[in-house]
């Protein structure tokens, strides 16, 4: 069985964020760049789906020459080889899931996996517009996955706000992993060292024959309200508790 799993590089989640001058994008001196959480699950993920049934793991990943850092990283943790779509412009979801459709139908599949969304925009499109693209069945926010690869059958458990939800789906299919899908591995140093010889194959975005258009331009990024400087109650308890409702109502407004 051959598996894609598309992973995107984010900013590390403990990173400072500063804005560009302008303030329509991020600055990128100085970030510490991972993988995006939700994506390593979709990795876990494959790996086991191989380890049970064999065939094959291809990361997929867009972006930046930078990329590559995240690339190894994927390969270290047991896939097989990369695709490394190589681009400095700035994507929207769209022009995103039509350069990697395109790359997934140029190297074939029976299963795509990738994140519920990426912690950097929080939108979580790209999956599902990419199922679109490639007109296949899709299924989000899985939390557990049974594949038959001789029926091309999926069953998957998805999480609904409080409850769970079962999905059944043939395949091909796309598939987006949520946080508690599996635990996923730490690579060795052994694979680490492997990962550095494994084939990464690198595509220009502007070979590809697709638009990348953006339908989303961002006007204005604005950074969250500096958080106020705590107050700490001190005293007779009595009175502190008096002082605490009086500023949950007259202050914070919550009561």
């Amino acid at each position: 069985m051959k598996t894609l799993v598309l992973v995107k590089q984010v900013p590390d989640t403990a990173t400072k964020i500063r804005l560009n001058p302008g303030d329509t994008a991020i600055q990128t001196d100085g970030i510490k760049w991972v993988i995006n959480p939700y994506d390593e699950f979709a990795i876990e993920e494959s790996l086991r789906l191989k380890e049970k049934f064999g065939g094959e793991v291809v990361v997929v990943s867009l972006g930046p020459s930078r990329v590559e850092e995240a690339i190894r990283q994927a390969l270290a943790m047991g896939a097989d080889r990369a695709i490394h779509l190589l681009t400095d412009a700035e994507l929207d979801s769209a022009g995103a899931a039509r350069a990697l459709a395109r790359a997934c139908q140029d190297e074939g599949y029976d299963l795509i996996l990738t994140g519920k969304q990426a912690v950097d925009d929080d939108q979580a499109q790209v999956g599902s517009l990419l199922a679109v693209e490639l007109g296949l069945p899709q299924v989000t926010v899985v939390l557990k996955l049974e594949i038959d690869p001789d029926a091309k059958h999926i069953r998957a458990e998805r999480e609904l706000e409080g409850a769970s939800e079962f999905v059944e789906l043939p395949m091909p299919a796309v598939v987006t992993a949520q946080r508690g899908m599996n635990d996923p591995r730490y690579p060795t140093l052994p694979n680490i060292m492997k990962a550095k010889k494994k084939e990464v194959k690198s595509i220009p975005v502007d070979s590809l024959g697709v638009s990348t258009d953006l339908w989303v331009r961002v006007e204005e990024l604005t950074l969250p309200p500096e958080r106020p400087a705590a107050k700490i109650l001190t005293g007779d308890p009595a009175d502190a508790a008096r002082e605490l409702a009086r500023l949950l109502h007259e202050e914070a407004k919550v009561i």
